[in-house]
């Protein structure tokens, strides 16, 4: 499939001519317009040759260490089935609870990539720790965004990054990705001769891939845990699986960034998808004060 079917060029609103908002236009990230555009290009051409690209060392050690110290008291329960592993600790609705992922969500480097394969006003999907203990089997291999019902093969409707706080080697649950399997069409699933690599690499490193790429966490067959925090993107026109509306106080908002606050859905989909009493959602936030 080629690139341009992979991944449609994005329409521009002047195309759609229905943004209908006067004060809170649809936007983009002017931090990932600063991203170098050769290294947004090179990392779309390994999204479109291999469907995932890895990213290494985005993080220091410093920032590691903080994000660490912040998830290390809210983890403790383990799964409660085998696809979120039952020794494997999640914490869902990260942002209710602390800052220091932040910088992942909207790292600039992956909001240039969503800006290239989305729509402007992308939604945070859902965002989770996941911390794969010793003994844990491997993950069944699945495809994020299989749960919209749409045929393949087809452009991803959501993406995803699986970012390493601890290091990721071949024995401690590297993240498993199928190369090539984005593309693939519907009732095809990954077999035993389908070539699987293991997305090793060091800690503050990243693996992006969309939402159709066949993937699952890796068994870990080491003495340490394996901490990763992983972010899910999706089109604006739907639905997320965290309900941030519900799970994220209105004090959050009011601490985040303007890109997080519109991933968080306090944005439109034009022409008017998301309003709130036929008005934009900021507009809530206009009223409480928060800017």
């Amino acid at each position: 499939m080629s690139a341009e079917k992979l991944f449609p060029e994005v329409e521009t609103l002047a195309a759609l001519g229905s943004d209908l908002a006067g004060t809170h236009k649809a936007s983009r990230s002017e931090a990932a317009a600063r991203v170098d555009p050769a290294l947004v290009e090179a990392d779309m051409r390994a999204l479109e040759r291999d469907g995932y690209v890895i990213i290494e060392s985005l993080l220091g050690e410093d920032e590691i260490a903080e994000i660490k110290a912040a998830l290390a008291p809210l983890l403790g329960h383990t799964g409660r089935n085998a696809f979120e592993g039952h020794k494997t600790q999640r914490l869902y609705a990260v942002p209710e609870k602390t800052r220091a992922t932040d910088r992942l969500i909207e790292h600039p480097r992956i909001l240039a990539l969503l800006d290239r394969i989305f729509l402007p006003n992308y939604l945070l999907s859902q965002c989770q720790a996941i911390n794969i203990m010793p003994g844990e089997a491997a993950q069944y291999l699945h495809a994020d965004d299989g749960f919209y019902r749409v045929p393949r093969p087809r452009p991803p409707l959501g993406a995803a990054t699986v970012w390493a706080i601890d290091e990721f080697t071949e024995e401690n649950g590297a993240t498993v990705v199928v190369p090539g399997s984005h593309v693939w069409p519907d009732g095809r699933m990954p077999g035993e001769d389908d070539r699987k690599i293991k997305a090793v690499m060091p800690a503050g490193s990243v693996v992006f891939y969309p939402g159709t790429l066949w993937h699952g966490g890796g068994a870990n067959l080491s003495a340490a845990p394996r901490l990763a925090v992983t972010c899910q993107y999706c089109e604006p026109w739907l639905r997320t699986q965290e309900n941030y509306f519900l799970s994220l106080s209105p004090e959050t908002v009011k601490a985040v960034s303007e890109d997080m606050r519109r991933m968080l859905g306090y944005s439109i989909y034009p022409p008017f998808m998301g309003m709130v009493n036929g008005m934009h959602p900021k507009r809530l936030l206009d009223e409480a004060g928060v800017s």
